[in-house]
């Protein structure tokens, strides 16, 4: 990655260019690519970041600067009858102005950022298959509007897999090739063991789309699989998912949910997949906010050394 001079003016530029269009939809901010835009030049480092504010203080997202690949700013939510939502606010509520202004400066310096839809507050993708028409332009329309490099489907309530294929190919028509689309269903969902994630079969949907997808966040953690060693991961690949298209999501501090893993552990288990499994995706962490330090003085270390156990 280039240093921060050499990335100085792109920077300042992005990150007016976002300040100036918050809220409205405007021409894309020009970044740099850190990796193919779903390719496998890099093991991917995804930090999920949902909490902005932790006791009314804002929680920066620029310290992951040098220590992930890709952001998901979590949650957005379509609302039955009511606008799109960021977690409870409209996303051109003033307390997201400085969120919006660290983001583009993140992208400027090749850090990719996605937008999480869904996830455990449900009511989205009924939304989606009551009224496509009406809610899908939401979506389109803010994920435009804030400059996003794509959107992680977390289907945590019954959707259909028509359902998902329709929505998967009018944001690959909206977007083009480069956009990142993935999905982020529970683990054993893709092992075969569950249906969770929408009650439809990942197998099929791989089989049918895997050309439109552009990987998948797994969901290690919760009860769904765990990253204690590589046996839950190599179930997902006994049952016919590519390495390269996996991303094992765990969590970063055992408050978040169950299958917390000591980083010292989880480091382990990230370098065995890496030597494994050739082309490995990479690790995801829910969430940044509260990450547990790693030789470091904040959530960003927990990242950094997922990075560096993948090395």
């Amino acid at each position: 990655m280039s240093s921060r001079f050499a990335r100085a003016c792109s920077v300042l530029l992005a990150t007016c260019a976002l300040a100036l269009t918050s809220g409205t939809a405007g021409a894309e901010v020009p970044r740099e690519s850190r990796a193919d835009d779903y390719g496998a030049s890099a093991h991917r480092v995804v930090a999920y970041y949902q909490t902005q504010y932790r006791d009314g203080n804002y929680v920066s997202p620029l310290p992951l600067e040098d220590a992930v690949t890709d952001i998901d700013v979590a949650a957005v939510h379509l609302n039955a009858g009511g606008p799109l939502t960021l977690n409870d606010d409209p996303p051109s509520a003033p307390k997201y102005d400085r969120m919006w202004k660290d983001l583009a400066a993140l992208r400027a310096s090749g850090v990719r950022v996605e937008a999480m839809l869904g996830g455990a507050a449900q009511g989205s993708f009924a939304a989606l298959h009551k009224d496509f028409a009406t809610y899908y332009p939401q979506l389109r329309d803010f994920l435009r509007a804030y400059h996003f490099d794509g959107v992680d489907i977390d289907i945590e309530e019954r959707f259909s897999l028509a359902d998902t294929k329709r929505l998967i190919n009018q944001l690959r028509t909206d977007f083009g090739s480069g956009f990142v689309i993935n999905l982020a269903p529970v683990a054993s969902d893709l092992s075969g063991e569950s249906n969770f994630s929408g009650g439809f079969s990942y197998a099929q949907l791989e089989k049918d789309m895997g050309s439109r997808i552009s990987w998948y966040n797994a969901q290690f953690y919760c009860g769904w699989g765990a990253l204690s060693s590589t046996s839950d991961y190599d179930k997902v690949i006994k049952a016919g998912f590519a390495p390269a298209r996996v991303v094992a999501g765990t969590v970063t501090n055992p408050a978040n949910c169950s299958g917390y893993v000591d980083p010292t552990q989880l480091s382990g288990t990230l370098a065995s997949l890496t030597g494994k499994y050739p082309g490995f995706a990479g690790v995801a962490g829910w969430e940044y906010f509260n990450a547990v330090p790693v030789n470091g003085t904040g959530p960003a270390s927990w990242y950094a050394a997922a990075k560096k156990a993948m090395k």
